[in-house]
């Protein structure tokens, strides 16, 4: 998967972006696990994306885009006090 080699990185954030409240459980896992694999190298991208879009974001997809991030930005990501 070129996504988790570093290739396409803003081609995966864009299309993480068109599904991002899409009800589907599928969609919702399949569009995180794309970014959890983009994420292997460019985590700063990633988060900062989780982080903006993190409200709106489902859970599911939530969790995995941040499945791979190590555990200080994945308990930045999931705090309560969402802004």
């Amino acid at each position: 998967m070129p996504a988790k080699h570093g290739k396409f990185l803003d081609e995966s954030i864009s299309i993480a972006t068109l599904p991002l409240t899409d009800g589907d459980d599928m969609v919702q896992k399949g569009y995180g696990w794309l970014l959890r694999e983009a994420g292997r190298k460019h985590a700063g991208e990633v988060f900062s994306f989780v982080m903006e879009h993190r409200e709106k974001m489902p859970r599911t997809a939530l969790r995995y885009a941040i499945g791979l991030m190590p555990a200080a930005l994945k308990a930045e990501v999931m705090k309560r006090d969402r802004c």
